[in-house]
């Protein structure tokens, strides 16, 4: 499953700024950030989920309330109710109908049916809410095999998104005859171009934000796939990313990003400036995670982290600001 955790084109990078990044951890985890001036959000740890996972990806949660989890080299999709009980999973290892080969995002549509980026089988499929399998979408990539880690669904107004990790674009599909639309983007540091784009979430208003982890960076398109805006860039201070992952938009267009690197969940305004980090209501610090991937918030406000080496799901109630 290493190959799923993106981003490797900079492994060596990442390692000369190792020690500057453990300093500034250490810095972090001793003084509470609000004496630096900085807004945190806070988030109240309700529960954790876990059920022998085994390197979880990704989370949604449906309109009535059940959670979906992706459970990547396990080849499952772990559903649960919504105090976190397990209630039933689908999917095995295998490339038929219904099978799955180390998928890694996930959407649930406003009708609840499920749609499971099927990365190994290099294709979206779509379920019904307990699981049966309905259709699937095949992709084709122009530089290599489509890699798809991400999906995100507007039902309304029939649109599929996709995030083809290897070849660095997104791709807009018709729902309601699964052809393709419209290819977003391709490989570049450019605005509407992308390195190894990984996770997605659409706010309220149908704009599209895209994690796009070696350019550390979010980009935010409208329904239409142009360019909006940009959140972040490379850094260890708050409003930059080392490695962004997962990404969820709030009642209020915040958007929330984790750094699967750093271990820690940023708030941006949905037109792109810094807003605050996920702080602990305990501590009065920053929250960490370890390995934060994938991120949803539902309609009640709770969120929900994906800490993908801890094998476990975290529900926060997203709580007031500290200023």
């Amino acid at each position: 499953m290493m190959k799923r955790v993106r981003g490797n084109a900079q492994t060596g990078y990442c390692g000369i700024f190792r020690g500057v990044l453990l300093v500034v951890l250490l810095a972090v985890s001793s003084v509470p950030e609000t004496a630096w001036g900085m807004r945190l959000t806070y988030v109240r740890h309700l529960f954790d989920i876990t059920h022998r996972f085994s390197q979880p990806s990704d989370v949604a949660v449906s309109p009535d309330g059940m959670i979906y989890i992706v459970d990547g080299v396990n080849n499952e999709v772990k559903v649960f109710n919504r105090d976190g009980s397990f209630a039933f999973s689908f999917g095995s290892g295998g490339a038929l109908k219904g099978q799955l080969n180390f998928p890694m995002g996930i959407a649930v549509g406003s009708s609840g049916k499920v749609y499971v980026a099927d990365s190994g089988n290099h294709r979206v499929q779509i379920f019904s809410p307990r699981g049966s399998y309905l259709s699937h979408v095949n992709l084709s990539g122009k530089i290599k095999l489509s890699d798809p880690t991400d999906v995100a669904v507007d039902e309304a107004s029939s649109r599929l998104y996709v995030a083809d990790n290897d070849n660095h674009h997104i791709l807009m599909y018709d729902l309601s005859g699964l052809q393709l639309l419209q290819t977003i983007g391709g490989p570049g540091s450019e605005k509407r171009e992308f390195r190894y784009p990984f996770l997605m979430t659409l706010d309220r208003n149908k704009y599209l934000y895209v994690t796009d982890v070696v350019n550390t960076r979010v980009q935010s398109l409208n329904p239409d796939g142009l360019f909006v805006a940009v959140m972040g860039g490379w850094g260890v201070e708050k409003g930059n990313f080392f490695r962004p992952k997962g990404i969820a938009a709030d009642r209020d267009n915040r958007i929330y990003v984790s750094d699967s690197y750093m271990g820690v969940i940023q708030v941006f305004r949905g037109d792109g400036p810094f807003y605050s980090a996920a702080g602990d209501p305990q501590t009065g610090r920053v929250k960490k995670f370890i390995t934060p991937m994938g991120l949803f918030i539902d309609s009640g406000n709770r969120l929900y982290v994906v800490e993908m080496f801890a094998e476990r799901v975290g529900v926060y109630a997203i709580e007031g600001d500290s200023e």
